[in-house]
C-alpha cells in the first residue's frame, strides 16, 4: 500500500515537483483522508454489520487554484493510490450530462422527484466520487447540484474529493437564477474542506516551455511538435504511444463524438473529424467543456469550396476560445492565410484574431472555463 503523502515526497526529492507549502498541505490532507477510507470497512461488509457503532461521514475535499498548480496531479496520487474498489473519478462536465441523462430516464418511468433515485443508483457500491474540473456554466446543472450532491453526500455517505480552478463562492457567478443554486456553495463548505493551490509554479506552462502552440506547414515537424506537447501535458510515455486512452463523449441525444486520444483533460483530434463532418456548436460546447486542453492536426488551407468546413471551423474556435481552452494546432499554414477566399472569409478574419490571442502568454494562463 502506498500512501498519498509518500508519493508527494518522492516526487520532491526526485525533483520532478518543487517545494509548495500548498502543495504539501493539500498532499497531507489527501493523505489524512487516504488513510481514514481505508481503516473504514466497505459498507454492507461483515466487518461493517458487526461493527458495533458505524463511523461518522468523513469530509471531502475541494481543491481550488490557478491552471498548473498540480491539482489534477495531487489527485491522480489520491485516486492512484486509494486502495479501496469503492471509487470513482470522473470529469465533471462528462458526469453532469450522465445525470441529466439518469433523469430523464427517471421521469418516464416514475412519478415525483427524480433526484433521490438517481443519486442513489450513483451511489451504488460506491464511497468516494472524484471530479475533475468542478465548473457550472449552465442552469440546467445550476438547478439540480444542490438537492443532487446533498443526497449523495448526507443520504449515501459519498465522499466528494474534487478540484476547480474557482474558490466556491465564484462558481456560477452571475449565472441565470444563480439563488437556487447558493445553497450547493453553502454545502460545499459545510461538508468539503476547502483548500487553495495558487503556488508560485505553473507546471503547465513550465512543460510546454520551448513548445508553440501553432505549427506550420504540415509535415513531421509540426507532427512531432504536437506529439510532444501531448506527451509533456499528459506525463504518459511516448515509447508507449500506440496504447494512448480513448474516449467517446456523450453529445446527447445519444450521440457520442470518439476521440482517438483522450487522457487528462486532454484531446486530440483530426479537423476532418471535427469539421470536415456535419457538426453544430452544441458539439463544439461538449469537447469545450469537456477538455481543458485540445490537439487539432492536419488543418488544411481552405477556399470557396471548403465554405462548410471554414463555418464549422469558425464555430469550433468560437467553443474554445469563450471556454479558454488551450489549442495546439499543426495547419497547412499561419492563421490568417487559412481561409483568405470564399464565403464568410470577411467574417473569418475574427477567428484569426482569436487564433493569435489563443497563443499568447495571457490566454495560456487562463483558467479552463474563465470568462
Amino acid at each position: 500500500m502506498t500512501a498519498v503523502l509518500a508519493r508527494y515526497e518522492a516526487l520532491v526529492a526526485a525533483g520532478e515537483l518543487r517545494a509548495d507549502p500548498e502543495q504539501r498541505a493539500a498532499a497531507e490532507r489527501l493523505d489524512a483522508l487516504q488513510q481514514a477510507l481505508e481503516a473504514i470497512p466497505a459498507r454492507g461488509s461483515l466487518l461493517w454489520r458487526l461493527a458495533r457503532h458505524k463511523p461518522k461521514p468523513l469530509r471531502g475535499l475541494y481543491l481550488w487554484g490557478g491552471v498548473g498548480r498540480g491539482k489534477s496531479m495531487l489527485m491522480d496520487l489520491f485516486h492512484h493510490c486509494l486502495a479501496i474498489p469503492e471509487k470513482r473519478r470522473a470529469h465533471f462536465h462528462a458526469f453532469m450530462i450522465e445525470v441529466h441523462a439518469r433523469l430523464r430516464e427517471a421521469r418516464k418511468s416514475e412519478s415525483g422527484d427524480p433526484i433521490p433515485a438517481v443519486a442513489a443508483a450513483i451511489a451504488e457500491n460506491l464511497r468516494v466520487l472524484a471530479f475533475d474540473e468542478m465548473v457550472v456554466n449552465n442552469s440546467a446543472d445550476a438547478m439540480i447540484m444542490s438537492r443532487l450532491f446533498t443526497a449523495l453526500i448526507e443520504s449515501h455517505g459519498l465522499v466528494i474529493v474534487t478540484t476547480s480552478n474557482r474558490a466556491p463562492s465564484e462558481l456560477y457567478k452571475d449565472g441565470l437564477n444563480r439563488e437556487h443554486f447558493l445553497p450547493f456553495i453553502t454545502l460545499i463548505e459545510q461538508k468539503l474542506d476547502v483548500m487553495a493551490l495558487n503556488g508560485p509554479h505553473d507546471y503547465r506552462l513550465e512543460r510546454l516551455a520551448g513548445i508553440d502552440t501553432w505549427h506550420s506547414p504540415l509535415g513531421d515537424a509540426a507532427t512531432d511538435q504536437v506529439r510532444e506537447a501531448f506527451f509533456r501535458l499528459t506525463d504518459y510515455p511516448p515509447e508507449d504511444s500506440a496504447h494512448v486512452p480513448s474516449a467517446d463523449l456523450a453529445l446527447g441525444g445519444g450521440r457520442v463524438l470518439h476521440v482517438p486520444k483522450s487522457l487528462k483533460g486532454v484531446a486530440v483530434f483530426s479537423f476532418r473529424k471535427l469539421c470536415g463532418e456535419a457538426r453544430g456548436a452544441a458539439d463544439y460546447l461538449a469537447v469545450a467543456q469537456t477538455y481543458h486542453t485540445v490537439i487539432l492536426v492536419g488543418i488544411p488551407q481552405m477556399g470557396p469550396e471548403n465554405r462548410n468546413e471554414a463555418a464549422r471551423f469558425v464555430t469550433l474556435i468560437d467553443a474554445l476560445y469563450e471556454n479558454k481552452v488551450k489549442l495546439f494546432a499543426a495547419a497547412a499554414a499561419e492563421p490568417e492565410a487559412l481561409y483568405p477566399r470564399g464565403d464568410g472569409a470577411f467574417e473569418f478574419e475574427r477567428t484569426v484574431s482569436r487564433l493569435k490571442e489563443m497563443q499568447s502568454s495571457e490566454y495560456l494562463a487562463a483558467g479552463h472555463g474563465e470568462e
